[in-house]
């Protein structure tokens, strides 16, 4: 028997799985995400599995949002990108000149022509200079060489030289894609370097935490695009695990659900992740994963992420108008349960007559950085100076009509932390969840009806139509994502006449006798839905899409089951250009190689992709890998009627279990 242990650390909760792949899951468990350091909630997550024997497993797999969160955050280290060949117009392509703001920039003669010649020799002098100036501030450096995919020489030599420096890891731009585009290759190299740091921390308290438990297995980390690797390449290459969460979803949710073709629903406490599976592979955004803003040249799942959640914040207004999401608080039924002082402020207030606007709602300050206090406000240093780090209400850190938005401004750059009333909350007080407090839950509905002045609506009513909202959103985020598919359409494009159909098909607008044009939606393929609010709402989402329905056991820890049954994947493109006629280049990792005959560069490119990646699968952590080989021809037809060799691109794609 071969026992796999699968890790997943979500928004809310961390979630742990013990799995073997003959006889499924043998048992899971879940404890609360500690944001601040996820290690301890892993840790937590395993003791519930085996808190007393001890755990004899094979394989540890982990799936993690740290790189996606840390971008998003904009929390990363600091690194220094080093540009060679490039001209200074290409800051201003790809969000480039964004991505590198706050990190030191440098450019230096070098880089080759699409053809692979060198077009400059590579200033090494300029390069030393700048290792000598910025090595001491930074923690990584990123090197991407003008079509260094074409010919990598120069970005081998310039890590060498780094590294004779410094003992900054180094990332290079032709390791991370094959695909041409100079400014958004940079951008991808900048932000692997900028993670490295980060990630390693991540692994080596994962280690610690294992090593503590008697746990002695190879550490996987899940990619983007749900396969695996070691944690030694993910300590590389950390930008493959960009959406690591949503992709172990999908894997998972192919496993406990037996469907190859499938439109995948994970909605977690902060998020709503909306993929699809073909032919039981999660289906690949081919432009790159787009994170934080930044469009990557990192191949992961094509997932369609909305901000809505377990957690996600319900604010009520005056006029009676209810907006859910995307921010997500921490529910004050969980606060009150971590907190008794909570509980206590919360029922005190929701008792009194005359409780003060903002008292259902808590903030306290998080671990601050001082860099991140240059950017702050005269108002918000005054607000984080009084701030304690315990829970404490926002009625009594309010003192002037502008720091409710200062308030807000501080928790959207992660300096402070809020609870709120949320869907997780509605859900205790309609009784369909009961893990945490109720009564702290009702209290948080009573205050919103005080404080948003809805004198017509008493708590139960309030958190109906918080349920109410995640279902319909809930059915249209797919119906969006699914126009996107199909149709190329986003939601700009639908007009008003477009909303307001999607509207009245899923039991927004309604219908009466008068109208003569009724609509109806109904999802072709099965709705696989999972993460631990799957069941409180979507079998009423997948009434409102007239959908099959597939609620698997297991739903609530399907990212954790993914994480544990992914296999590894890697791929090698290999491209062959024709610079002259009758000759054909070979653009290798180490370089360029002409051959007379395409079928001899074809051959030998066959033979190296095929070499190189079951290396690569090999340090992935993979042990008897399988390589399927493909060759694609371009070609024109000339004027009289013969073809023209363009280019040829050999991929070499190896698979296997670890």
């Amino acid at each position: 028997m071969t026992v796999l242990l699968g890790l997943d650390t979500g928004g809310t909760y961390t979630d742990a799985v013990l799995l073997d792949r003959q006889r499924g899951v043998l048992s899971s468990a879940k404890a609360l995400t500690t944001h601040d350091d996820l290690a301890q909630g892993i840790g937590a997550a395993i003791d519930r599995i085996a808190p007393e024997t001890g755990l004899a497993v094979d394989l540890v797999a982990l799936s993690t949002t740290l790189a996606t969160n840390a971008l998003v955050e904009g929390v990363s280290a600091p690194a220094c990108l080093v540009l060679i060949g490039y001209d200074s117009a290409a800051m201003g392509r790809a969000g480039l000149s964004e991505a590198a703001a706050g990190s030191p920039v440098v450019m230096i003669g070098g880089g080759h022509s699409p053809s692979g010649d060198e077009q400059a020799p590579l200033d090494e002098q300029a390069l030393r200079a700048a290792v000598r100036e910025h090595a001491p501030s930074v923690e990584a450096f990123a090197v991407s060489s003008y079509f260094s995919v074409r010919n990598p020489t120069h970005e081998h030599r310039a890590r060498a030289i780094i590294r004779e420096l410094s003992h900054h890891p180094v990332t290079c731009g032709h390791e991370l894609t094959s695909k041409l585009d100079a400014p958004r290759r940079a951008l991808t190299t900048l932000l692997n370097a900028r993670l490295i740091s980060r990630i390693a921390r991540l692994i080596q308290a994962v280690r610690s935490i294992l090593d503590a438990r008697g746990v002695n297995a190879p550490l996987m980390i899940v990619r983007g695009d749900g396969s695996m690797m070691s944690a030694e390449l993910a300590m590389e290459r950390p930008v493959e695990t960009i959406l690591s969460g949503p992709a172990a979803s999908a894997i998972g949710a192919y496993y406990l659900s037996g469907r190859r073709d499938a439109v995948i629903a994970d909605i977690g406490g902060t998020t709503t992740d909306i993929a699809l599976l073909r032919e039981g592979l999660p289906a690949v955004d081919p432009n790159g994963a787009t994170v934080g803003g930044w469009r990557t040249m990192t191949e992961a799942i094509a997932v369609h992420s909305y901000g809505l959640g377990g957690d996600s914040e319900a604010v009520f207004f005056e006029d009676g108008a209810l907006t859910l999401g995307p921010r997500r608080v921490m529910p004050l039924s969980l606060l009150a349960t971590k907190d008794p002082h909570v509980a206590t402020s919360l029922l005190r207030a929701a008792g009194s007559s005359d409780a003060m606007p903002y008292e259902g709602r808590f903030i306290w300050r998080r671990d601050i950085n001082p860099a991140s206090l240059q950017q702050v406000s005269r108002i918000g240093r005054r607000i984080l100076d009084r701030l304690p780090v315990s829970p404490t209400s926002m009625a009594e850190i309010i003192q002037s009509p502008a720091d409710p938005a200062a308030i807000d401004r501080l928790i959207a750059r992660g300096l402070v932390g809020a609870a709120g009333i949320t869907p997780s909350d509605a859900a205790h007080v309609l009784g369909l969840h009961d893990s945490w407090s109720r009564d702290a839950a009702v209290a948080g509905f009573v205050l919103a009806v005080r404080g948003g002045n809805l004198r017509t609506e008493d708590p139960v009513l309030l958190a109906q139509r918080v349920y109410d909202r995640v279902v319909y959103q809930s059915a249209e985020v797919i119906v969006e994502t699914l126009f996107a598919e199909q149709f190329g359409l986003r939601r700009t494009a639908w007009g008003e006449g477009g909303a307001l159909l999607v509207r009245q098909a899923l039991g927004a607008e309604r219908s009466n006798a008068h109208h003569m044009l009724n609509v109806d939606l109904k999802l072709r393929q099965a709705l696989v839905a999972v993460g631990a609010p799957a069941a409180t709402y979507y079998p009423d989402v997948a009434r409102r899409l007239d959908a099959e329905l597939i609620l698997p056991k297991g739903a609530d820890v399907a990212n954790a089951i993914g994480a544990a049954v992914a296999s590894i994947r890697q791929k090698v493109q290999l491209l062959i250009t024709s610079p002259s006629q009758g000759l054909f280049r070979l653009h290798l990792a180490t370089g360029v190689r002409d051959f007379r005959n395409l079928s001899d560069a074809i051959s030998f490119a066959q033979e190296t992709a095929s070499e190189q990646a079951q290396e690569r699968a090999s340090r992935a952590g993979s042990v008897a890998p399988e390589v399927k080989v493909e060759v694609q021809n371009r070609t024109i037809t000339d004027g009289s009627g013969g073809e023209l060799f363009i280019d040829a691109i050999v991929t070499a794609t190896a698979t296997g279990d670890a």
